[in-house]
């Protein structure tokens, strides 16, 4: 024959303790030390070793590149458009039955091949695709791409930091 047996939190009602001695000795995590990690502070010299196991220290996750600047990219069909304005500001001059251009000093980095060279046109640029500058070179002009000054420095220390921080992520 079966004995019914009645559960231990109902013979426990009304006890203030539950069998656990005082009421205060087993409220939560306090009990215990805290949760997860707790503890590996100042006085748990003995736990460190046990977690730079687990590669617990250090940096992980998702690489904010704040400071990575998109290079100012112009098109020969926006050259084309505004020669006058660039004339203006003397970053373009007509010389010879054409022009030349210094886009260096206008702020712009790169020279896209989008749209049409309607002239014979000189430019000063950073960096150009070679779509553009065949297209330049077709009308009877030239790209002349600088690899000196201080635009290009900050580019080479900007390749170096990238470089170095590839590394570091691989090694994690």
């Amino acid at each position: 024959m079966a004995v019914h047996k009645r559960k231990k939190n109902t013979r426990q009602r009304a006890s203030m303790s539950h069998g656990w001695g005082a009421k205060k000795k087993h409220r939560g995590a306090g009990n215990r030390g805290g949760r997860g990690n707790a503890g590996t502070g100042k006085r748990a010299d003995q736990k460190k070793p046990s977690i730079w196991k687990e590669k617990y220290f250090g940096k992980f996750g998702f690489v904010y590149r704040r400071n990575a600047k998109a290079p100012a990219v112009i098109s020969l069909r926006d050259i084309g458009q505004t020669m006058d304005n660039l004339i203006k500001q003397g970053f373009a001059e007509k010389k010879d039955g054409g022009f030349i251009v210094n886009l260096e000093k206008a702020g712009y980095d790169k020279l896209v091949s989008q749209g049409q060279v309607n002239d014979k046109i000189t430019i000063h640029v950073q960096e150009a695709s070679e779509t553009a500058i065949e297209k330049v070179k077709e009308k009877g002009g030239d790209v002349v791409v600088a690899g000196s000054g201080a635009k290009s420095e900050d580019k080479k220390k900007r390749a170096k930091d990238k470089s170095s921080l590839e590394r570091n992520i691989n090694k994690q």
